[in-house]
């Protein structure tokens, strides 16, 4: 990549990134009191979170039936109720585990 188009693609990206800020600045001049709106602004971050990261859980592992063995370890806990490190941690040794045994046989 020559360094104009890097710099291009920087510059692109910086000003997407700031007018994505600046746009509820400018329409939200007050202060939000609809509870549902709020309620649904509290989510965002998260669902951008899993919109972003769950695609790359299949392709993270050397197999794809790891991963979804995985993958449904961390649901099944999470329904549980289980805290974010306990999943997380549990979900990539099952994965990791899974690489192993299919390694073997």
């Amino acid at each position: 990549m020559s360094t104009v188009r890097l710099t291009g693609a920087i510059i692109i990206m910086a000003v997407v990134t700031y007018v994505i800020r600046l746009l509820p600045l400018t329409f939200f001049r007050r202060r939000i009191t609809n509870p549902h709106i709020k309620a649904f602004l509290n989510f965002v971050p998260y669902a951008v979170l899993g919109a972003m990261t769950f695609p790359d859980v299949f392709s993270s592992t050397g197999s794809t039936l790891s991963a979804l063995i995985g993958t449904a370890a961390a649901f099944f806990l999470a329904c549980r109720g289980r805290g974010l490190l306990t999943v997380s941690l549990v979900s990539c040794a099952i994965a990791c585990a899974v690489d192993i045994i299919a390694g073997i046989l």
